[in-house]
């Protein structure tokens, strides 16, 4: 345990210690925070506007800015979980290109050992991005319109939390197969550039063509950004139901914002979702661990 513990604080250490990295995971997200307000949330407000124009169905203006920061702050969050996990979790690929992966497996460290120290390492500094990330969400929502109780902040951060560990589960498992800095960057590229589409977070599956979506329900991120959607969005349904929207129309709603997801026309509960995205992460975790353990000592990975 002690060993871990010393390998724990020298991954997190190091992490910090890089102020290039560190800065670069931390600005990454309140950089997309700026743009997503920027340009989605007229983009948001426009279809929303759209939705109840066409209904003939008049909405007090905070209800329908309380649906659009929903919108954005589950965006975000479902995107910068994986992504900023991909960028704190470069140590491990670092050490592999300078050899020091290669002199620690020379001591006594056990490789389960040194696996679980970069995984969790990595997700405890992914933590402290996400979580000041989802605090600065916060303060754009008061700034706004405060609509959130206290059980949505607390799902919100349970969110933040499980997505964080799925995120550093798949990064650790692709990372480990990198041996480059330029496999660094093109993977990074490739998550940043792409994932955000795949998951549903910046653009509705309501809107994909009916065999992508599909296709992209047998993802997992799809699940985590469904729920980060789902308890973003709670409260300002509630508002809405209140103003006097009927139930059947507020269904509706939830499916073209992906609150509502569909598994081959079946619909995908809460529940469901979380054992989802749980299972996933310890598959990713077990097959990380499982590689790292059984890897050949003679290539020193």
């Amino acid at each position: 345990m002690s060993v871990f513990i010393a390998m724990f604080k020298r991954n997190v250490k190091l992490f910090f210690k890089d102020k290039g990295l560190f800065f670069t995971s931390l600005i990454t997200p309140l950089i997309l925070l700026v743009l997503f307000v920027s340009f989605l949330g007229n983009v948001y407000k426009d279809s929303f506007d759209q939705i109840f124009t066409a209904l003939k169905f008049n909405v007090d203006e905070s209800i329908i800015q309380a649906l659009v920061s929903g919108q954005l702050l589950s965006s975000l969050l479902a995107v910068s979980c994986v992504t900023v996990s991909f960028c704190s979790n470069m140590l491990m690929v670092q050490d592999k290109v300078n050899g020091v992966r290669k002199d620690l497996l020379i001591t006594p460290v056990k490789r389960s050992t040194l696996a679980f120290s970069y995984y969790l390492a990595s997700l405890a500094s992914t933590l402290i991005v996400c979580y000041t990330a989802l605090i600065a969400c916060f303060i754009y929502v008061a700034i706004v319109g405060w609509y959130f109780t206290f059980i949505d902040v607390l799902s919100l951060v349970l969110d933040v939390f499980i997505l964080t560990t799925f995120g550093t589960a798949l990064s650790s498992l692709i990372n480990y197969f990198l041996s480059s800095q330029g496999q660094i960057s093109a993977v990074g590229s490739i998550v940043s550039s792409v994932y955000g589409f795949i998951c549903g977070a910046y653009m509705p599956l309501s809107n994909l063509g009916e065999g992508l979506r599909k296709v992209i329900m047998f993802l997992p991120g799809t699940y985590g950004t469904s729920l980060m959607r789902n308890h973003a969005l709670g409260s300002a349904f509630s508002k809405l139901e209140g103003a006097g929207c009927s139930p059947q129309v507020i269904e509706e709603i939830k499916n073209l914002v992906d609150c509502n997801i569909f598994f081959f026309e079946n619909k995908v509960s809460i529940g469901t979702m979380y054992i989802v995205v749980i299972s996933t992460i310890a598959v990713c975790v077990g097959a990380y661990v499982l590689i790292n353990v059984l890897s050949k000592k003679k290539k020193g990975v």
